[in-house]
């Protein structure tokens, strides 16, 4: 049974998609079965992993709020192992929509049941913010994986996110652990950077991967040509690191 793992940071611009993108590429060149779901409105992944979402006849938005199968909603992808259930634009509006629904927080979670078995791995690309659509993804999760930016704000808003992992274990899944939390822009040259590794380390003792994603700009390259970096340039530093980063999880898990 397929472990999912939430990839989650209210904080924009920390590596979330990134990470979601060629976390997933890196499992299905690993020889596991990957499943990526994108419930960001922005629908980066999606796009990550060449997806056309003009073109889709089916999205995470109808699963969410039509009921629609998610094995209708995924899409097979030109990457090894690697599927995607893709999002649309009309996940902006999905918020409203599912706050009207009945069990609202476990939606996702009763659409990935359905597939969890044909997958080693699902990965859940979630939105910048800690509505609902975030808290169906910590419902549906076994962990969470947090990137955050060696920058000065780096912490700015954990402690919002980290009280929403306390109330979602509380209420709808006692199961939510916090699978790791992945320092991303990294440059060891800084002393900042020094500095707030420290600080996230204190702040999550143990839970701090020892693969650290360096500031490349091949990585901001990648998602123009929808490729994961592996992909993309499966030399460049960026896809070393997200490979150390895939060796590591798999270590984790044996």
């Amino acid at each position: 049974m397929g472990k999912i793992i939430a990839v989650s940071n209210q904080k924009g611009g920390v590596g979330k998609t990134t990470t979601a993108v060629n976390l997933a590429a890196g499992l299905g060149g690993a020889g596991k079965k990957t499943l990526l779901v994108d419930i960001d409105p922005q629908g980066n992944s999606s796009s990550g992993v060449g997806v056309d979402r003009r073109a889709l006849k089916a999205s995470i938005y109808d699963v969410l709020i039509q009921g629609t199968s998610p094995r209708d909603a995924i899409l097979h992808t030109e990457f090894a192992n690697l599927d995607v259930l893709p999002s649309s634009m009309d996940l902006a509006g999905a918020e409203v929509e599912l706050s009207e629904k009945p069990h609202r927080e476990s939606v996702l979670k009763a659409a990935l049941v359905q597939v969890r078995e044909a997958y080693d791995f699902i990965l859940i690309d979630c939105p910048p913010s800690l509505g609902f659509i975030t808290t169906n993804a910590l419902t549906a999760a076994d962990g969470l994986l947090i990137p955050i930016q060696c920058e000065y704000y780096a912490l700015e808003g954990l402690s919002q996110l980290m009280n929403s992992v306390r109330r979602v274990k509380r209420q709808y899944n006692s199961g939510l652990e916090i699978e790791g939390v992945l320092l991303t822009m990294y440059d060891g040259r800084l002393n900042l950077t020094q500095q707030v590794t420290e600080e996230i380390k204190k702040y999550f003792p143990k839970k701090v991967y020892k693969t650290v994603i360096p500031r490349t700009v091949r990585l901001s390259e990648a998602p123009s040509f929808g490729k994961p970096i592996q992909y993309f340039d499966r030399s460049c530093k960026g896809a070393q690191a997200y490979n150390d980063l895939t060796a590591e999880i798999l270590q984790k898990q044996s």
